[in-house]
Order: C-alpha cells, then sequence, then structure tokens
C-alpha cells in the first residue's frame, strides 16, 4: 500500500542550499528541519523551493550554504492557521539526499509527477495578452487516510483541456514545481511580500479507473514466463 501511494507523489530537485536549517517539528523523537533550495531553471530564472529534511538525513547543525543537491522525494501539504483562516503551506518532503560536485550542463533539475483526484472545479481564464491558463487544485492520497492538497497550473492546449476536468475525476500530471513571489495585503497601508508555490504542468491526462482495473487484472492473469 504504502509503495503504491509513494509512487502517486514523485519529486526528483536539482540545485544548491540558500539558507540555515529551520525546526520545524518531531515524530517519534525524530526531527524535521525545513531549508531551502535555489533550483535553476531553463532560462536565466530559479525557483526557490522548500525542503523538508530529517535530522537523519542531514547534520542539520552544519552550514550547507552553496552546497550542491539532487533529493528525490514527495511534494506535501498541510494547513497552517493564521489570520482567522487555513493557509495551504506545501514544501518537498526529502526521502533521499545526494551530494553533487557540480551540476551537469542541461541537466533536468525540477521533475515532479502526480497521480491524483480534481478536488476543486478548474479555473479557466486568460491573461490580458491572451494567454491561456487554467488552475487546478488535485488531492493526492497517501498512506493513514491523509491526503496532500496541490496546486498545478496549466496552459494552452493544456489548460483548455483540463477546463473540463469534474471534481471527482483521477488526473495524472507531470512537470516541475515553481515558485512565484506575490504582496499580501494585511491591511488598507499594510502588504507583505510571499511566496507561492505551484505544479506548472508540462503534461496531463485523465485517468479511466475502470479500463485501468481491467488492465491491472489482466497483468495478474498473464502466465509467468
Amino acid at each position: 500500500m504504502t509503495d503504491k501511494v509513494i509512487e502517486n507523489n514523485q519529486v526528483v530537485v536539482i540545485g544548491e542550499i540558500v539558507g540555515d536549517f529551520v525546526y520545524s517539528h518531531e515524530i517519534f523523537g525524530e526531527g524535521f528541519y525545513m531549508v531551502d533550495l535555489l533550483v535553476p531553471r531553463l532560462s536565466d530564472s530559479s525557483d526557490l523551493i522548500p525542503l523538508m529534511v530529517s535530522e537523519r538525513l542531514m547534520d542539520v547543525e552544519k552550514d550547507y550554504r552553496g552546497t550542491t543537491i539532487m533529493v528525490s522525494g514527495q511534494f506535501r501539504s498541510y494547513n497552517r492557521h493564521e489570520e482567522h483562516k487555513n493557509r495551504l503551506i506545501l514544501s518537498v518532503f526529502v526521502r533521499e539526499v545526494e551530494f553533487l560536485e557540480e551540476m551537469a550542463e542541461k541537466e533536468k533539475t525540477n521533475y515532479i509527477f502526480l497521480d491524483g483526484y480534481i478536488c476543486k472545479e478548474p479555473i479557466y481564464r486568460k491573461t490580458p495578452l491572451g494567454r491561456e491558463i487554467a488552475d487546478i487544485l488535485l488531492a493526492v492520497n497517501r498512506p493513514y487516510g491523509k491526503s496532500d492538497y496541490i496546486p498545478c497550473i496549466s496552459w494552452g492546449r493544456n489548460a483548455r483541456y483540463s477546463s473540463s476536468f469534474q471534481v471527482g475525476e483521477r488526473c495524472r500530471i507531470w512537470g516541475r514545481i515553481q515558485s512565484r513571489e506575490y504582496m499580501k495585503k494585511l491591511s488598507d497601508d499594510e502588504a507583505e511580500k510571499r511566496i507561492a508555490y505551484e505544479v506548472s504542468v508540462s503534461k496531463l491526462e485523465l485517468v479511466d479507473e475502470e479500463e485501468e482495473l481491467q488492465l491491472s487484472e489482466n497483468c495478474a492473469m498473464m502466465p509467468e514466463v
């Protein structure tokens, strides 16, 4: 069960650590810490992606700033109550870390695959320049009855395609994690700079669960060679 759920949410990112470890929480005596990873895009820009790392994976007392690493894990969410409402907090839960001497040229530095369910009607819109965009909220199951709620954004043909998706339909998404700065208005004369995280979709498809089940049953009935 656990292995199957993990397959539904796969992330690999490569980048440079740009901050210190900050304590997050402890589970059964194991401490978890947050640290930021600067992940370059193919263009000259980068994404600042938060990692949640166990103290058993990395020495959280050490200064790793400037170190290049490759991590694999899952993109996870939790609700944090603030300002009288819940705020969705996203981070990459790290399962494996590999230290790299340097980043290979043109190496794919940011990859995510999700297999989940549409949990909110997609929002389709056009920019002032006519670019088509659709916002999707995907619920991805994990063990013990929990789910991660992942905001995704699709463009062009993918936006038109996904605009008709219905709540409850199963969807697979391939893409990259991106960060985006915005100003949060706190009052009439006060605003705060924040960072939003979402999945930029490169490919997506609806899954016919009956067809998937039939295929699985057929594979199970095949004789061993």
